[in-house]
């Protein structure tokens, strides 16, 4: 079953990702709209347009949501092989997905510091500065997760 709603899925994202499904999305809409005159902008030309979009939407939602969860597990599985085969990588970020905003908020902090030591574009300064404002706001939460960074960094 997996194989097969794999298969359909990738279909699906491939077909509604195109110019050309964009392109019918849109002849269909000036087709109702054309239509609207002949049957007197009823009830049923508006209820007939709403039934199409939301079982269309319905069922893409599923679909595009099963192609995205896979290819970014395959990235991730990608970033991994990358990080334990780099021996100048840490082993640590392994899994780092399954951080929470705070703790990856506290490593970007660390490549923060990384950063300083290089010469970096302006924009870079900018991105990094804004993000020191932010830490500066909440730092009894900063500090809960530096220390549970160090934590995991030390049991590698």
């Amino acid at each position: 079953m997996n194989k097969h709603f794999k298969r359909i899925s990738q279909k699906v994202s491939h077909i509604t990702g195109s110019p050309i499904a964009f392109a019918l999305a849109i002849i269909s809409i000036l087709l109702w709209l054309v239509s609207g005159p002949y049957f007197h902008f009823s009830n049923t030309w508006l209820i007939f347009i709403s039934t199409v979009t939301d079982v269309i939407i319905f069922l893409t939602v599923f679909s595009l949501q099963y192609s995205q969860n896979r290819d970014s597990k395959a990235i991730q599985l990608k970033l991994n092989e990358l990080i334990t085969a780099d021996q100048k990588a840490r082993d640590s970020f392994v899994g780092l997905e399954e951080m929470t905003d705070d703790e990856l908020e506290e490593l970007d902090n660390q490549f923060q510091k990384l950063l300083k030591e290089l010469e970096q574009p302006e924009v870079m300064h900018k991105l990094h500065k804004s993000i020191r404002k932010e830490k500066e706001k909440r730092p009894i939460i900063y500090k809960a997760a530096e220390s549970l960074v160090e934590h995991l960094i030390s049991v590698k």
